[in-house]
């Protein structure tokens, strides 16, 4: 039953990072489509920002459950948030070192992504 209940948590993380990567994706488009390529790379490294960050922490939370493993569970959701706020942070310091990016697209596209996250309950139900 653990790993059904898993399976589950697991499969409902991933539709929401998926549906965060199709707004980034359509993001990206708009920009390079209306302003060029560089705006639309931007895009894509803003929401690549926010997307994979949040697929590692989905992978590390959702991989024990079960009142046997209570103990696991807490610490991989601790452990798994702990990556993805650290992997935010180098993700953002490698675009910003190394990658000429216009930063309107860059965060526009990132905090659109993240809006997708914040809002989620509304899309999801549970049954």
């Amino acid at each position: 039953m653990s790993k059904v209940l898993a399976r589950r948590g697991r499969w409902s993380a991933y539709k929401l990072v998926m549906m965060q990567a199709a707004v980034a994706g359509g993001t990206s488009i708009l920009f390079f489509a209306v302003w060029g390529v560089q705006f639309g790379y931007s895009a894509l490294a803003g929401g690549s920002i926010a997307v994979l960050p949040n697929f590692v922490f989905a992978t590390l939370a959702f991989s024990h459950t079960g009142a046997s493993s209570a103990a696991k569970v807490i610490k991989t959701f601790y452990w798994g948030e702990a990556v993805k706020l650290l992997l935010t942070i180098a993700m953002f310091s490698f675009v910003f070192i190394n990658i000429k990016v216009a930063f309107m697209p860059l965060f526009v596209c990132y905090v659109l992504a993240l809006t997708v996250h914040w809002t989620a309950p509304l899309y999801f139900k549970q049954s």
